[in-house]
């Protein structure tokens, strides 16, 4: 019998605690190709260049593998977004899409929530009092993000609860242990679902906008247009789910680690300040996204001795990247001062991470005050439940002992 590849073990669930070792094999070799034909790019210079080359294309309608999946373009009845289109439909929709989001014309739409994600944590926070024992992925990690993107995009108070059933679905599809029919079947089924969602709120803001994100994208007159009706409904649920999904992920391993380091917790809540460097360490450390798959080779790319051919799927292994001796010292290890930290937490080059801004706002809010506030926090265990996907890599839940909940200690 075959020995799974390095690759192989990394996808595979009983691995997920703790994926690292096998992401420092698979660095031995920086480009390798996978048993269904992608090639797998694992090393931070060689990463760097491939997600600034514009012969690789993101452009989902060129991908082996979406084809492969049924998926089309856009996913199950989805049009596509600018997440999955190159230049020049890439810079036109994604320019249309940041007018609303932030700077020049909105710089104020991320930055004036800080006061209203400080309320939301304090009031998650102030529910811990009394108990023993708290779920950090249900009491803090989750319940901040989906509140604030359905409030950033106007979604009405409860029906987080509706969308949340769709968004589990449609991750669950990402499984790779699944059979592929069953996939298709989950990835159709949140579609349609998620589909018919957005359509409503944006018909419901388009006739009657408000100050929210998605009225503004509904009803804008800029100079490039409006975006068209189909692909203003992708572009909302990608907002409304990547808006919350990934920063779950970055808040549940960030406490994960300050548990584990519990010298570090202990600086944060000497030091406030602290958070803004430590965020960044943890995206690096333990970056929400593990890998970006779905890349096209364009034209041959010879890259670190290997030449991918035109046509050929690429996956980018940013987790390996992150951690990668070439590029970081000592890369295993916490280090929240760490200088100069370039890391690929946030994917780079022209798909830089739409949301960044935010994630990082919310995550340096949630864990300043979980330092803060919460009194001798300790894992229940260790490692915790891992969420099934390879690739939206965090806990599924995070089960914590405390001694209760104090007022804030600094101010």
């Amino acid at each position: 019998m075959t020995e799974p590849s390095a690759w192989e073990r990394i996808l595979n669930p009983s691995n997920r605690a703790n994926p690292y070792p096998l992401y420092a094999e698979l660095r031995k070799t920086p480009v390798t190709r996978a048993a269904d034909g992608s090639y797998l790019v694992s090393t931070y210079a060689e990463i760097a260049s491939l997600l600034h080359d514009p012969r690789v294309s993101s452009d989902i309608g060129r991908s082996p593998a979406a084809a492969a999946a049924g998926d089309g373009e856009g996913g199950p009845g989805m049009s596509p977004t600018f997440l999955t289109k190159d230049p020049p439909e890439h810079d036109k929709l994604r320019r249309i899409t940041t007018r609303h989001f932030g700077p020049p014309v909105t710089p104020g739409r991320v930055a004036g929530m800080e006061a209203r994600m400080t309320e939301i944590v304090t009031e998650l926070i102030d529910a811990m009092a009394g108990r023993s024992r708290i779920d950090v992925v249900d009491d803090l990690a989750y319940p901040l993000p989906v509140t604030v993107i359905s409030e950033l995009l106007g979604v009405a108070p409860g029906d987080e609860k509706r969308f949340r059933v769709w968004v589990d679905l449609a991750l669950q599809s990402t499984d790779p242990g699944m059979d592929p029919e069953s996939q298709q079947q989950k990835r159709a089924e949140a579609g349609a679902q998620l589909r018919s969602f957005m359509e409503e709120l944006v018909e419901k803001h388009r006739q009657a906008p408000g100050s929210d994100l998605l009225s503004a994208l509904a009803t804008d007159d800029g100079p490039e247009g409006r975006l068209p009706d189909e692909q203003l409904v992708s572009t909302g649920l990608l907002l409304l789910i990547a808006g919350h999904e990934t920063t779950v992920n970055l808040i549940s391993n960030g406490v994960l680690t300050l548990l584990r380091y519990p010298d570090q917790l202990q600086s944060l809540r000497n030091d406030p300040e602290l958070v803004i460097p430590m965020v960044e360490e943890l995206l690096r450390y333990e970056p929400p996204v593990h890998f970006v798959p779905l890349r096209t080779a364009l034209d041959d790319i010879d890259i670190a001795g290997t030449t991918i051919p035109a046509g050929s799927p690429i996956t980018l292994v940013l987790a390996a990247a992150n951690r990668d001796p070439a590029r970081f010292t000592d890369p295993d290890s916490f280090i929240p001062r760490r200088p100069n930290n370039q890391h690929l937490g946030f994917g780079g080059g022209i798909h830089l991470c739409f949301g960044a801004p935010l994630a990082r706002l919310e995550a340096q809010i949630a864990l300043t005050e979980f330092a803060g506030r919460v009194a001798n926090p300790r894992l229940v265990s260790d490692p915790p439940p891992y969420r099934p996907s390879p690739f939206l890599r965090g806990p599924s839940h995070l089960p914590t002992d405390i001694d209760g909940i104090t007022g804030f200690l600094f101010s």
